[in-house]
């Protein structure tokens, strides 16, 4: 998902993986693994997010195919949730199927109206692996299934259908970086 610059992270920026990359089309791998190294991942995925304006960013776009996703996003109220899942699963998603304009760091430049769920709760682990719940509204909402979608190998384009999707990939081939998309 895509926001305007935020001041960011001390970690390391690494490059944002785009459409066409099988990183992205796969499901990502339990972390196992506790401690410094997923510590450091974390820190590269928000300075990566920070870097690309982004207000979420799942593992697998900066190709890294672990289930972990951090995010620094707004809801409807304007009230900033900022965070990580390590291990996240969707839990409950509800209310109002609503769509929305929906954009992603790994399509850069390419935007649709994407039909999500105004409510969310996706559970998981924070950092020491200790479990922890995340509920979402309105576009934090959004951001929640978007991300928890990238780790099951799922881009919005996969949502749309019709013309909707149709345009939303002409707009992918047609970007610099989508030369090679068919």
């Amino acid at each position: 998902m895509r926001r305007g610059t935020i001041p960011g992270s001390t970690g390391a920026v690494r490059r944002v993986r785009v459409l066409g990359d099988p990183v992205l089309a796969a499901r990502c791998a339990e972390v196992t693994e506790f401690g410094a190294g997923l510590e450091g991942l974390v820190e590269d995925m928000f300075a990566s997010m920070y870097a690309a304006g982004g207000v979420g960013l799942a593992a697998n776009q900066i190709g890294i195919p672990l289930r972990v996703f951090v995010y620094d996003c707004p809801d409807d109220e304007d009230r900033r949730h900022l965070g990580h899942l390590v291990n996240p699963r969707p839990v409950h998603t509800g209310g109002v199927s609503v769509t929305g304009t929906e954009g992603c760091l790994s399509l850069p430049g390419v935007e649709a109206g994407t039909r999500r769920y105004d409510e969310a709760v996706v559970e998981g682990f924070d950092l020491r692996g200790e479990p922890v719940a995340v509920t979402g509204t309105g576009f934090f909402a959004r951001c929640l299934q978007h991300e928890c979608d990238h780790l099951e190998g799922t881009v919005f384009t996969d949502r749309l259908h019709g013309p909707r999707r149709a345009r939303a990939l002409w707009a992918a081939r047609r970007a610099p970086w989508g030369a090679g998309l068919r």
